[in-house]
Protein backbone atom coordinates (compact mmCIF):
# COMPACT_ATOMS: atom_id res chain seq x y z
CA UNK A 1 0.00 0.00 0.00
CA UNK A 2 1.06 3.49 -1.23
CA UNK A 3 0.45 6.50 1.04
CA UNK A 4 0.87 10.62 -0.59
CA UNK A 5 0.63 13.52 1.21
CA UNK A 6 1.69 17.19 1.76
CA UNK A 7 2.12 19.52 4.58
CA UNK A 8 1.94 23.30 4.28
CA UNK A 9 3.62 25.28 7.10
CA UNK A 10 3.59 29.30 7.40
CA UNK A 11 3.40 31.87 10.43
CA UNK A 12 0.22 32.41 11.79
CA UNK A 13 -0.72 35.80 10.68
CA UNK A 14 -1.30 37.26 14.53
CA UNK A 15 1.55 39.90 16.57
CA UNK A 16 1.58 37.61 19.30
CA UNK A 17 1.17 34.14 20.49
CA UNK A 18 -2.35 32.65 20.27
CA UNK A 19 -4.03 31.68 23.43
CA UNK A 20 -5.00 28.32 23.36
CA UNK A 21 -8.64 29.28 23.86
CA UNK A 22 -8.13 31.18 20.65
CA UNK A 23 -6.13 28.27 18.65
CA UNK A 24 -9.09 26.00 19.54
CA UNK A 25 -11.97 27.92 18.14
CA UNK A 26 -9.41 28.70 14.92
CA UNK A 27 -9.27 25.00 14.42
CA UNK A 28 -12.79 24.09 14.92
CA UNK A 29 -13.36 23.52 11.72
CA UNK A 30 -16.01 20.68 11.71
CA UNK A 31 -18.91 20.79 14.22
CA UNK A 32 -19.43 18.55 16.71
CA UNK A 33 -16.17 17.54 16.49
CA UNK A 34 -13.14 18.62 19.34
CA UNK A 35 -10.24 20.18 18.69
CA UNK A 36 -7.23 17.97 20.29
CA UNK A 37 -4.91 20.30 22.53
CA UNK A 38 -1.60 19.13 24.59
CA UNK A 39 0.72 21.67 26.88
CA UNK A 40 3.62 19.21 26.70
CA UNK A 41 6.77 19.39 25.85
CA UNK A 42 4.99 22.32 23.68
CA UNK A 43 1.59 23.85 23.27
CA UNK A 44 -0.12 22.35 20.26
CA UNK A 45 -3.62 22.10 19.04
CA UNK A 46 -4.84 19.89 15.89
CA UNK A 47 -8.28 20.32 14.10
CA UNK A 48 -10.53 17.59 13.56
CA UNK A 49 -9.84 15.71 10.67
CA UNK A 50 -12.11 16.18 7.39
CA UNK A 51 -12.73 14.62 3.73
CA UNK A 52 -12.06 16.05 0.52
CA UNK A 53 -13.76 13.64 -2.40
CA UNK A 54 -11.51 13.38 -5.36
CA UNK A 55 -12.01 11.46 -8.93
CA UNK A 56 -8.83 12.50 -10.93
CA UNK A 57 -5.98 11.71 -12.34
CA UNK A 58 -3.27 10.57 -9.79
CA UNK A 59 0.42 11.38 -10.27
CA UNK A 60 2.41 9.30 -12.63
CA UNK A 61 6.14 9.24 -13.29
CA UNK A 62 5.33 7.30 -17.00
CA UNK A 63 2.75 10.11 -17.44
CA UNK A 64 0.15 7.08 -17.89
CA UNK A 65 -3.15 8.10 -17.30
CA UNK A 66 -4.53 6.36 -14.02
CA UNK A 67 -7.58 7.13 -12.59
CA UNK A 68 -8.24 7.12 -8.68
CA UNK A 69 -11.41 7.67 -6.77
CA UNK A 70 -11.81 8.08 -3.29
CA UNK A 71 -11.00 10.44 -0.33
CA UNK A 72 -8.15 12.88 0.92
CA UNK A 73 -8.11 13.01 4.78
CA UNK A 74 -7.30 16.96 5.75
CA UNK A 75 -6.18 18.15 9.09
CA UNK A 76 -4.50 21.82 10.19
CA UNK A 77 -2.40 22.36 13.27
CA UNK A 78 -1.29 25.32 15.21
CA UNK A 79 2.06 24.72 17.48
CA UNK A 80 3.03 27.04 20.25
CA UNK A 81 0.68 29.69 19.46
CA UNK A 82 2.49 30.50 16.52
CA UNK A 83 3.28 28.41 13.56
CA UNK A 84 0.56 26.75 11.57
CA UNK A 85 0.46 24.10 9.31
CA UNK A 86 -2.27 22.21 6.92
CA UNK A 87 -2.03 18.45 6.13
CA UNK A 88 -3.74 16.35 3.93
CA UNK A 89 -3.01 12.55 2.71
CA UNK A 90 -4.52 9.80 1.32
CA UNK A 91 -4.15 5.56 0.99
CA UNK A 92 -3.56 4.93 -2.39
CA UNK A 93 -4.79 0.83 -3.16
CA UNK A 94 -5.98 -1.20 -6.36
CA UNK A 95 -9.98 -1.14 -6.60
CA UNK A 96 -11.79 -4.56 -6.31
CA UNK A 97 -14.22 -3.83 -9.29
CA UNK A 98 -12.70 -1.87 -12.43
CA UNK A 99 -15.61 0.80 -12.22
CA UNK A 100 -16.82 3.69 -10.49
CA UNK A 101 -18.62 2.81 -7.08
CA UNK A 102 -21.80 4.93 -5.61
CA UNK A 103 -19.71 7.97 -3.32
CA UNK A 104 -21.01 5.32 -0.22
CA UNK A 105 -18.57 3.12 -0.46
CA UNK A 106 -15.59 5.34 -0.69
CA UNK A 107 -16.71 7.27 1.82
CA UNK A 108 -16.62 3.85 3.86
CA UNK A 109 -13.09 3.73 3.40
CA UNK A 110 -12.39 7.05 4.91
CA UNK A 111 -8.66 8.47 3.19
CA UNK A 112 -8.42 6.01 0.67
CA UNK A 113 -8.18 6.32 -2.89
CA UNK A 114 -8.86 3.31 -4.88
CA UNK A 115 -7.73 3.11 -8.28
CA UNK A 116 -9.01 1.72 -11.55
CA UNK A 117 -6.96 -0.17 -13.89
CA UNK A 118 -3.30 -0.69 -13.51
CA UNK A 119 -0.83 1.24 -12.31
CA UNK A 120 2.42 -0.13 -10.67
CA UNK A 121 3.17 1.38 -7.05
CA UNK A 122 6.84 2.63 -7.96
CA UNK A 123 5.55 4.79 -10.68
CA UNK A 124 2.68 6.37 -8.18
CA UNK A 125 5.58 6.73 -5.73
CA UNK A 126 7.75 8.42 -8.32
CA UNK A 127 5.19 10.69 -9.70
CA UNK A 128 4.07 12.00 -6.04
CA UNK A 129 7.17 13.79 -5.42
CA UNK A 130 8.28 14.76 -9.30
CA UNK A 131 6.77 18.20 -10.94
CA UNK A 132 3.23 17.51 -11.46
CA UNK A 133 0.79 18.22 -14.18
CA UNK A 134 -2.08 20.48 -14.01
CA UNK A 135 -4.50 17.83 -14.24
CA UNK A 136 -3.56 15.49 -11.61
CA UNK A 137 -4.38 15.00 -7.51
CA UNK A 138 -3.08 18.06 -6.26
CA UNK A 139 -2.87 17.48 -2.72
CA UNK A 140 -0.84 20.98 -2.09
CA UNK A 141 -4.56 23.03 -3.03
CA UNK A 142 -6.53 21.25 -0.90
CA UNK A 143 -3.48 21.99 2.05
CA UNK A 144 -3.54 25.49 0.91
CA UNK A 145 -7.62 26.25 1.12
CA UNK A 146 -7.38 24.78 4.70
CA UNK A 147 -4.71 26.73 5.37
CA UNK A 148 -6.43 29.86 4.41
CA UNK A 149 -9.27 29.24 6.17
CA UNK A 150 -7.23 29.18 9.78
CA UNK A 151 -5.32 32.73 8.14
CA UNK A 152 -8.51 34.12 7.77
CA UNK A 153 -9.74 33.80 10.95
CA UNK A 154 -11.16 37.08 12.57
CA UNK A 155 -9.40 36.06 15.58
CA UNK A 156 -6.34 36.79 13.97
CA UNK A 157 -5.08 40.67 14.30
CA UNK A 158 -3.21 39.62 10.46
CA UNK A 159 0.29 41.88 11.72
CA UNK A 160 2.75 38.94 12.10
CA UNK A 161 6.41 40.11 13.91
CA UNK A 162 8.50 38.79 10.56
CA UNK A 163 8.08 37.47 7.32
CA UNK A 164 8.35 33.84 6.10
CA UNK A 165 7.38 31.75 3.24
CA UNK A 166 5.23 28.81 3.25
CA UNK A 167 6.90 25.90 2.49
CA UNK A 168 5.30 22.72 1.36
CA UNK A 169 6.71 19.41 2.21
CA UNK A 170 5.07 16.97 -0.77
CA UNK A 171 5.80 12.91 0.90
CA UNK A 172 5.04 9.10 -0.32
CA UNK A 173 5.32 6.14 2.12
CA UNK A 174 5.31 2.73 1.84
CA UNK A 175 6.08 -0.62 3.29
CA UNK A 176 9.84 -1.80 3.35
CA UNK A 177 12.88 -1.83 5.21
CA UNK A 178 13.26 1.37 6.71
CA UNK A 179 14.26 4.16 4.76
CA UNK A 180 13.65 7.65 4.20
CA UNK A 181 14.97 10.19 2.07
CA UNK A 182 14.41 14.06 2.25
CA UNK A 183 15.11 16.68 -1.36
CA UNK A 184 15.00 20.72 -0.90
CA UNK A 185 14.12 21.68 -4.14
CA UNK A 186 14.16 25.62 -3.40
CA UNK A 187 12.68 27.62 -0.25
CA UNK A 188 9.72 26.86 -0.44
CA UNK A 189 9.18 22.79 -2.03
CA UNK A 190 10.39 19.83 -0.17
CA UNK A 191 10.11 15.84 -1.10
CA UNK A 192 9.65 12.97 1.25
CA UNK A 193 10.07 9.57 0.37
CA UNK A 194 10.24 7.00 3.08
CA UNK A 195 9.62 3.36 3.83
CA UNK A 196 8.38 1.54 6.91
CA UNK A 197 8.00 -2.12 8.03
CA UNK A 198 5.05 -1.29 9.53
CA UNK A 199 3.27 0.16 6.49
CA UNK A 200 1.18 2.79 6.95
CA UNK A 201 -0.03 4.13 10.95
CA UNK A 202 -1.18 7.55 12.10
CA UNK A 203 2.78 7.93 12.79
CA UNK A 204 3.79 8.41 9.62
CA UNK A 205 2.05 11.23 8.90
CA UNK A 206 2.93 12.56 12.78
CA UNK A 207 6.44 12.53 11.71
CA UNK A 208 5.69 14.26 8.12
CA UNK A 209 4.57 16.88 10.06
CA UNK A 210 6.80 17.24 12.70
CA UNK A 211 9.86 17.39 10.17
CA UNK A 212 7.50 20.26 8.08
CA UNK A 213 7.06 22.13 11.04
CA UNK A 214 11.06 21.59 12.16
CA UNK A 215 11.96 22.66 8.79
CA UNK A 216 10.32 25.20 8.27
CA UNK A 217 11.84 26.42 11.87
CA UNK A 218 15.10 26.37 10.56
CA UNK A 219 14.42 28.03 7.25
CA UNK A 220 12.91 30.84 8.81
CA UNK A 221 15.23 31.28 11.13
CA UNK A 222 17.88 31.17 7.89
CA UNK A 223 16.08 34.11 6.82
CA UNK A 224 16.42 36.13 10.14
CA UNK A 225 20.09 35.83 10.52
CA UNK A 226 20.17 36.56 7.04
CA UNK A 227 18.34 39.61 6.92
CA UNK A 228 20.47 40.58 10.41
CA UNK A 229 23.73 40.49 8.27
CA UNK A 230 22.45 42.10 5.52
CA UNK A 231 21.55 45.23 7.78
CA UNK A 232 24.51 44.86 10.12
CA UNK A 233 27.49 47.58 9.51
CA UNK A 234 29.90 44.95 11.10
CA UNK A 235 28.33 41.34 12.05
CA UNK A 236 24.58 40.82 12.56
CA UNK A 237 22.10 43.75 12.92
CA UNK A 238 20.64 42.70 17.00
CA UNK A 239 17.41 44.18 16.63
CA UNK A 240 16.63 42.08 13.70
CA UNK A 241 17.37 38.95 15.85
CA UNK A 242 14.70 39.77 18.49
CA UNK A 243 12.11 37.91 16.38
CA UNK A 244 13.98 34.62 16.50
CA UNK A 245 14.38 34.81 19.96
CA UNK A 246 10.63 35.98 20.95
CA UNK A 247 8.97 33.02 18.35
CA UNK A 248 11.51 30.66 17.25
CA UNK A 249 14.13 29.48 19.40
CA UNK A 250 11.48 28.02 21.99
CA UNK A 251 9.51 25.62 19.31
CA UNK A 252 12.73 23.63 18.22
CA UNK A 253 11.77 20.16 20.12
CA UNK A 254 12.17 17.43 17.22
CA UNK A 255 10.60 14.03 17.76
CA UNK A 256 8.69 15.29 20.97
CA UNK A 257 5.42 13.32 19.31
CA UNK A 258 6.56 10.66 17.35
CA UNK A 259 5.80 6.58 18.40
CA UNK A 260 9.31 4.98 19.74
CA UNK A 261 9.01 2.86 16.37
CA UNK A 262 9.89 5.82 13.96
CA UNK A 263 12.27 7.91 15.91
CA UNK A 264 15.07 5.76 14.10
CA UNK A 265 14.15 7.13 11.06
CA UNK A 266 14.24 10.82 12.37
CA UNK A 267 16.98 10.32 14.11
CA UNK A 268 18.36 8.59 10.68
CA UNK A 269 17.57 11.54 8.58
CA UNK A 270 18.62 14.10 11.14
CA UNK A 271 22.06 12.36 11.19
CA UNK A 272 21.69 13.02 7.23
CA UNK A 273 20.64 16.12 6.57
CA UNK A 274 21.90 17.64 9.68
CA UNK A 275 19.09 19.95 10.87
CA UNK A 276 19.74 19.83 14.71
CA UNK A 277 23.55 20.44 14.11
CA UNK A 278 23.04 23.48 11.75
CA UNK A 279 19.94 24.99 14.36
CA UNK A 280 22.05 24.90 17.08
CA UNK A 281 24.49 26.56 15.03
CA UNK A 282 22.54 29.42 13.95
CA UNK A 283 21.20 29.12 17.47
CA UNK A 284 25.01 30.08 19.17
CA UNK A 285 25.32 32.22 16.69
CA UNK A 286 22.13 34.48 17.28
CA UNK A 287 22.86 34.02 21.26
CA UNK A 288 26.51 35.08 21.00
CA UNK A 289 25.87 37.99 18.77
CA UNK A 290 23.25 39.14 21.45
CA UNK A 291 26.34 38.69 24.22
CA UNK A 292 28.93 41.03 22.46
CA UNK A 293 26.26 43.57 21.15
CA UNK A 294 25.35 43.84 25.22
CA UNK A 295 29.28 43.82 26.18
CA UNK A 296 29.38 46.60 23.68
CA UNK A 297 26.60 48.81 25.23
CA UNK A 298 27.99 47.92 29.01
CA UNK A 299 31.32 49.23 28.05
CA UNK A 300 29.78 52.05 26.07
CA UNK A 301 27.78 53.07 29.47
CA UNK A 302 30.80 52.31 31.70
CA UNK A 303 33.01 54.61 29.22
CA UNK A 304 30.45 57.55 29.19
CA UNK A 305 30.11 56.96 33.57
CA UNK A 306 33.93 57.43 33.70
CA UNK A 307 33.97 60.82 31.39
CA UNK A 308 31.07 62.21 33.98
CA UNK A 309 32.72 61.26 36.53
CA UNK A 310 36.17 62.92 35.38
Amino acid sequence: MLVMGEVHTVLLQNSGELPESDCEKILALLAGERVRLSRRPVAHAVSPETLTGVDCRLPSASRARVRGVGTVVTRCAVTGGRVAQASAYARVTRAGVDRRLPWSHYLAVPGTIEVLGKAREDDLAAGCVAELPAEVLDLGAICGLRLDAVQSAPLLDRRAPFRASRTRLRWVAGTGDPSIHLTVHDERLRTLRLSHPEGFTAGVVDLCEDLALHDWLLTALLLTVGRARRDGAAGLHVPKLDVAIDHLLHLWMPAARLPDALLPLWEALDRRAGLTRQWRSLVDRVRDQVAMNTLALLRTTADAGGEEND
